[in-house]
């Protein structure tokens, strides 16, 4: 059956009405083909470029199945990266919302403790880094029990970063009978015996590609000396004069330095690299997605499963030391049907990695001349009119499912005994206020968030000022972001 719309897959309204909200149009080949067989409930092995709409496709059978009457975790799914699990989680969260499905996201470099109390909550999903995970399941604070389904995304890349070992101890850990869906741009033999030990007769699925990349992407060698690196780099951006563009480094130092001479350059830029604190990263990569500045500086940090529409550019400031790493960088561009361009500089030095390179994509890279000065010096003007002016907020595409919703703050959680179950029975006594107006609820010890659905809110926040949750009267306000 071709699946041309995602009414064909007879999902609920509820996630009907936030795909609508999300903009998702039609499905794409991915997602035809593993949804239906999610829903079937067999195990799965996806192999599919990066870019192709893989989270979709697992996060939309997932939200579907979940029982949400059920508090304890019903879905556990692994990412190689904490950036990746933020958005996997974010993903989860809005095609979700209408049926107040709750994703948690938990990963190092992040408070154990505060993790620990928020997986103490009603959690639908837990969406994780390996490594925090198992520290989890080993202390006790991820109740396993009911987990149906597990998904492995990214799964070369957590061979690649060690990860396979980790991955395995979680598997055994979990109950047997459960749905595991697996997601690879490549099946390196490691993953291939993953599969066939704790998988159960999958079906495999293989959404075929010109090559390892997509053919939406022209790729570009330009031969440099490691002394006008950097002078080719400016001269680079000024002929192209991206919207949007990644500049990868080997390292973290590399990336600083990198970041600290453009930005004597007057570049609208920012840095990511492993070395930062998560909260910076996260920022930096929001402020990315809306499109705050131009220029990102960044490390294979950046490299793997992070979606951003629109990326017009990457340029290989470095030469990946790892030919999947080139796969993985590039791909952040040409996405979703559109076309882009990579741009990698090679020094004589670097010329070792790029045979292995050619020969892992299936073609050679086309070989172009740095920009002349005639050339720069032409577009030169015209790259300073773009440079200098503030670059425009791209379109959020949850904004509009999130513009109807309203996060209110209560200054009341489980110290004082209150449950889930008080707001919902206030709240829908409020005129003109139903259960569908509730999204999802999260009690901590001295806090709760409650969000309001459909313009609702205001409504809310003003009757709950003056409107006792069992028998107390908590202060109430919009929360903060």
């Amino acid at each position: 059956m071709i699946y041309n719309s995602f009414q064909n897959f007879h999902l609920s309204t509820d996630i009907i009405r936030a795909l609508n909200s999300l903009e998702y149009k039609q499905p794409t080949e991915v997602q035809s083909k593993v949804i239906p067989i999610a829903f079937e409930k067999s195990d799965l092995v996806v192999k599919s470029q990066t870019g192709s709409g893989k989270t979709a496709a697992f996060s939309i059978p997932i939200c579907e199945l979940v029982e949400w009457e059920e508090n304890k975790p019903q879905a556990l799914i692994l990412t190689p990266t904490r950036e990746l699990a933020v958005q996997v989680t974010e993903d989860i969260t809005n095609i979700g919302r209408y049926k107040r499905i709750k994703a948690n996201a938990i990963f190092g470099k992040q408070s154990f403790a505060r993790q620990k109390l928020e997986l103490k909550q009603k959690n639908h999903v837990v969406v994780g880094t390996p490594g925090r995970v198992l520290d989890h399941i080993q202390k006790g604070t991820l109740a396993l029990e009911r987990i149906s389904y597990l998904v492995i995304d990214e799964a070369d890349e957590m061979l690649n970063m060690g990860f396979i070992d980790q991955v395995e101890a979680i598997i055994n850990e979990l109950p047997t009978e459960r749905v595991t869906m697996l997601f690879s741009a490549t099946l390196p033999p490691d993953i291939e015996n993953l599969c066939e030990k704790y998988l159960q007769s999958p079906l495999h699925i293989e959404i075929e590609a010109a090559g390892l990349t997509t053919d939406k992407i022209d790729h570009f060698l330009l031969e440099v000396n490691t002394e006008s690196k950097f002078a080719v780099l400016k001269d680079l951006t000024i002929v192209e004069n991206p919207d949007s563009c990644i500049i990868f480094c080997n390292t973290q130092e590399q990336v600083d330095d990198v970041y600290s001479q453009l930005k004597r350059s007057n570049y609208r830029c920012e840095e990511i690299h492993g070395g930062m604190t998560q909260e910076n990263r996260l920022a930096v990569m929001n402020d990315f997605k809306k499109g705050k500045f131009r220029y990102l500086v960044a490390s294979n940090v950046a490299a793997r499963g992070i979606d951003i529409e629109n990326i017009t550019h990457v340029i290989n400031y470095d030469v990946p030391f790892e030919k999947e790493s080139y796969v993985h960088r590039t791909g952040r561009t040409g996405r979703a049907g559109k076309a882009g361009k990579a741009y990698t500089l090679i020094t004589p030095q670097e010329q070792k990695y790029l045979e292995e390179i050619e020969t892992y994509i299936g073609f050679r890279l086309t070989k172009i001349p740095v920009p002349s000065k005639e050339e720069v010096a032409r577009r030169k003007t015209t790259f300073e009119r773009k440079n200098n002016k503030t670059p425009t907020t791209k379109k959020d595409r949850s904004a509009h499912l999130n513009k109807d919703i309203m996060k209110l703050y209560f200054n009341g959680g489980k110290k004082k005994k209150i449950r889930a179950v008080d707001f919902v029975g206030t709240i829908t006594k409020l005129p003109g206020v139903t259960a569908d107006d509730i999204g999802v609820i999260t009690i901590q010890e001295t806090a709760s968030f409650v969000d309001i659905l459909n313009g609702k809110g205001p409504l809310v926040l003003k009757a709950m000022k003056n409107t006792t949750i069992k028998g107390k009267k908590l202060k109430v306000h919009q929360a903060k972001e």
